[in-house]
């Protein structure tokens, strides 16, 4: 059983709450999918401090916030997912830095805090996918395609299957990982 809560990532009473309700509804929490992200574009000279500061805030702080108010309350053998991107690898379109920068935050924060949670046997893993069919990508998709060595998008259904797996016990002995799945986008 799942339940989707919405959540302000950028807002700490806001991530706590998510949890608590998770806890009232099933009376434990075994896995946790840090789905959070906002895409700012602009180059170094014309990024504002304002689109700096909302990226941060969601794509990084809110992440760790997320992470932390989980593992508070997870029991031995839990599982961590984040929902990354591949332009923590390389990013090949300018104006993205920032973004790209939040992203690799992340991908690092998941490597690092494999050590912290490996005492209690909870996995912390990260998935970055590439370009995916989405509301975020519906109007740059035909531009994207012709970049992708797979030629299309990826599937909303892939990224969940990976989230699945590494949700289940055939997991178990990865931690700490990024695993890119964008139909070889960043090759």
């Amino acid at each position: 059983q799942a339940i989707a809560i919405e959540a302000d990532s950028a807002d700490a009473a806001a991530i706590q709450a998510a949890v608590d309700t998770t806890l009232q509804q099933y009376g434990r929490l075994d896995v946790v999918v840090v789905n959070a992200g906002v895409l700012r574009l602009g180059t170094i000279e014309a990024y504002s401090l304002a689109d700096l500061d909302a990226t941060l805030a969601v794509n990084v702080r809110g992440v760790f916030l997320a992470i932390q108010a989980a593992v508070k309350q997870m029991a031995e053998g839990g599982r961590v997912i984040t929902i990354g991107s591949n332009t923590a690898v390389r990013t090949g379109h300018a104006g993205s830095s920032v973004y790209a920068m939040s992203k690799a935050a992340v991908a690092s924060m998941v490597q690092n805090l494999a050590l912290d949670l490996a005492p209690r046997r909870i996995t912390i893993n990260n998935i970055q996918p590439g370009p995916i069919a989405t509301d975020m990508t519906a109007g740059i998709a035909e531009q994207i395609v012709g970049s992708i060595p797979l030629q299309r998008m990826g599937e909303p259904d892939e990224i969940a299957s990976l989230a699945a797996w590494l949700a289940g016990e055939s997991s178990g002995y990865m931690t700490g990982a990024s695993l890119t799945i964008d139909g070889g986008f960043v090759l």
